[in-house]
């Protein structure tokens, strides 16, 4: 039920009223008695976020989260697939350095 908002033209009481939305509005002031009351044009009921967080994947239908549960062990299934597949080059095998060797000495003659 939203809350109304009301003013009396005669006294200018302002005061607000919970009320049911196919209730009949307020015409009598509660302060002056006089049958002067206006509902006020007001912005209406405030927007309630309900819930730990206020994204779209927080209120997903109960289908959407099984379908999402279902596919979570076939995507880590082709995750481990590729990795397996993919293998790593084999390293080169190292040179062995012949600067390192000393070089002979040059016969005299």
């Amino acid at each position: 039920m939203p809350t109304y908002e009301y003013i009396c033209r005669k006294c200018e009481h302002e005061f607000d009223v919970f009320q049911s939305m196919t209730e009949a509005p307020k015409r009598k002031c509660p302060k002056c008695g006089k049958n002067a009351l206006e509902r006020k044009i007001g912005l209406g009921a405030a927007i309630l976020f309900k819930g730990s967080g206020f994204y779209q994947t927080d209120y997903r239908s109960e289908s959407y989260k099984k379908a999402a549960e279902a596919e979570k062990p076939a995507k880590a299934e082709a995750k481990s697939e590729s990795k397996s597949e993919a293998k790593p080059e084999p390293k080169p095998a190292k040179e062995s350095k012949k600067s390192d060797a000393k070089p002979k000495a040059a016969k005299k003659e």
